[in-house]
């Protein structure tokens, strides 16, 4: 059975057809490296490692590319970044350091974190700001064929207008965005929808030299630059969140053929949003997560990478620290089956037969996967087999063979047979000063403030206990 994948581009379920047989060509939309990576993130993230199992295990040659956004954009006359706030630059000046340092930082956390949650390594995780030539090279092209226009002191932008099927994968036609626009219209540009290719701006901190001026790339640039220095001008498969639909992807597109480069990418892949507790995630709300939160709370890597993929990634998710602890439960039963097989093929001798119940189970699991990515619908067809092999443990070859069917699973999954470190037994430095502000609050009979700050370290899974020998805590599952 063929892998089939839900195409934004066409707005349906197409077979993948890779433009070279037997091989494909991937590129992941990767982290903007100026905080610590959350949740929401990483379900992106996840989506594109999902992709990659899928296709290794089926016997493709895969070639896997996560670029590192580790340039900041700012100006609101960029509709890559209408909020105007370079968050990159921001948390630079704020920490008083340059923001490659800034950058550098944060890209070891993403990797950090894409360990823990056992991602597979791609094969390149191209900067931005190592591939400045290429986009200035690419920008070049677009303006001798047109697509692009200078404006002097200011930068380049890219013409909209120049290019016909712009909305392709959107659906934000000039026509549509022309009849709803509120974008205000800077006299600068032609038009309110051309964005920048190359900004010139003297408060940037990251700046190099161009042929237009001292400046820095647009947002849009670095992706098409780079995916066609890894894969090519034609690729198979485009993958991030539906944020990046529009205007990122749209504006991928419109570069990349408008440079005269090919096809760009085939399929486009998009995770929907993910929401904490029904909302949106939002640190002024207080559900904001991101990995190293829920590991500090207690959870393990592939535990959070079980809660973060069982959901399909076209659906949205709401995701809970309740339904994360059911989650560790219904992999645990997974990994504990593994272990109680593991003893039970100790008496197995050679030649184990085929077994046709485990053989189907297999077949339904793989078309799951086969099916846009059902991995909700792939899980519920091996927690039901794994039901019925802990009610009749199997012994011997008949145990080697289970875990066989076992491993085919988590060859996609990840869940069942990777090892993680345990989290940590200690207190944040943060936690710890916490305690001992609340020993102090206790001292001064400031009891209310005691109160708030035990409110506050359950918050992050800490429970605070007071005794006749005193004040002690423990981590909350």
């Amino acid at each position: 059975m063929a892998l089939r994948l839900w195409n934004t581009l066409e707005n349906r379920q197409v077979e993948l057809e890779p433009v070279t047989a037997g091989e494909v060509r991937m590129y992941n939309c990767g982290p903007t490296v100026y905080s610590d990576p959350h949740i929401g993130n990483f379900r992106s993230f996840l989506l594109g490692d999902l992709l990659r199992r899928t296709l290794d295990q089926r016997g493709f040659k895969t070639t896997q590319v996560m670029n590192i956004t580790d340039v900041g954009h700012l100006t609101t006359d960029d509709v890559a970044d209408a909020s105007g706030e370079d968050k990159l630059e921001k948390r630079a000046k704020e920490e008083g350091i340059d923001p490659f340092e800034i950058a550098r930082r944060y890209e070891q956390m993403f990797h950090d974190n894409a360990l823990q949650l056992h991602l597979k390594q791609a094969h390149a995780y191209p900067r931005a700001t190592d591939h400045i030539p290429e986009m200035i090279q690419m920008i070049e092209d677009l303006l001798k064929r047109g697509h692009a226009y200078t404006v002097e002191g200011v930068g380049v932008y890219f013409r909209v207008h120049s290019f016909e099927k712009y909305g392709c994968l959107s659906g934000n036609t000039l026509e549509n965005l022309d009849s709803g626009s509120r974008i205000e219209v800077d006299d600068r540009k032609e038009s309110a929808h051309d964005f920048a290719l190359w900004k010139i701006d003297d408060k940037h901190l990251m700046q190099w030299d161009s042929p237009w001026g001292r400046g820095f790339p647009g947002w849009h640039i670095e992706c098409s630059a780079m995916s066609l220095k890894y894969l090519g001008g034609t690729f198979d498969i485009h993958t991030g969140g539906e944020d990046n639909i529009f205007p990122h992807h749209e504006c991928e597109i419109a570069q990349s053929v408008g440079a005269g480069v090919g096809e760009f990418a085939r399929v486009w892949v998009h995770a929907r949003h993910l929401l904490v507790d029904g909302q949106k995630m939002s640190k002024s709300q207080g559900n904001f997560y991101t990995i190293n939160d829920l590991v500090e709370r207690g959870f393990r890597g592939h535990e959070i990478r079980y809660s973060l993929i069982c959901n399909h990634y076209r659906q949205p998710m709401n995701f809970t620290i309740e339904g994360m602890d059911g989650d560790t439960k219904a992999v645990q039963r997974l990994r504990t089956l593994r272990n109680k097989l593991e003893e039970a093929s100790a008496e197995s001798t050679p030649g184990a037969g085929a077994d046709p119940v485990l053989d189907e189970a297999t077949r339904q699991f793989d078309a799951c996967v086969d099916d846009d990515l059902n991995i909700s619908g792939a899980l519920g067809v091996l927690h039901d087999r794994v039901r019925a092999l802990g009610r009749d443990l199997p012994r011997g070859s008949a145990a080697v063979r289970a875990l066989d069917f076992l491993r085919h699973c988590d060859q996609i999954l990840a869940v069942i047979f990777v090892e993680d470190e345990a989290p940590s037994d200690d207190l944040t430095d943060h936690q710890q000063q916490r305690i001992e502000q609340r020993e102090t609050a206790r001292n001064e009979r400031n009891w209310s403030l005691a109160d708030e700050i035990r409110d506050l370290l359950l918050a992050e899974g800490i429970v605070i206990e007071d005794g006749a020998t005193g004040t002690t805590w423990s981590r909350q599952r």
